[in-house]
């Protein structure tokens, strides 16, 4: 699959790992419940396909954190992801890559901003049909 064919709305990131690497960059891994189909009842509510994933972006470079639960006064959940974007970046030297920004909905006012070429997402179990977008953990195991 390409990057145009994922939607990550919505998806709960349950844990992150920020691993070093070559030449001053990092691997970030998020865990995350992989939504990959909203499935609507008869009864207007959804179910949704979900599988426990792990999304990998390798040597990546200008990390940024912003996640505030503080300001919204809320209990601790995992934060939920609302899109991705990246953006073609090309640096002075005229390598070219891309500036991603992951977008948080939950907490407001939260994201997660770097650069890099490309990510890999490797579903860890089959899709699971369930009535809530956040896999309880006894069914992420």
């Amino acid at each position: 699959m390409t990057f145009e064919d994922y939607s990550w709305h919505d998806n709960p990131i349950h844990g992150f790992k920020i691993i070093e690497s070559d030449h001053g960059t990092g691997n970030l891994e998020l865990d995350i419940d992989y939504i990959s189909e909203w499935l609507r009842g008869d009864d207007n509510f959804f179910n949704f396909r979900i599988s426990p994933a792990t999304l990998v972006f390798e040597e990546i470079t200008d990390l940024e954190i912003a996640l505030d639960y503080k300001s919204c006064s809320a209990g601790i959940t995992p934060p939920s992801i609302h899109e991705i974007v990246r953006e073609q970046f090309n640096y002075p030297n005229g390598y070219s890559s891309y500036a991603w920004h992951i977008v948080i909905n939950w907490p407001s006012n939260a994201y997660i901003k770097f650069k890099v070429n490309s990510f890999t997402q490797t579903l860890r179990k089959e899709p699971i049909i369930h009535n809530e977008q956040v896999l309880p953990a006894k069914l992420r195991a």
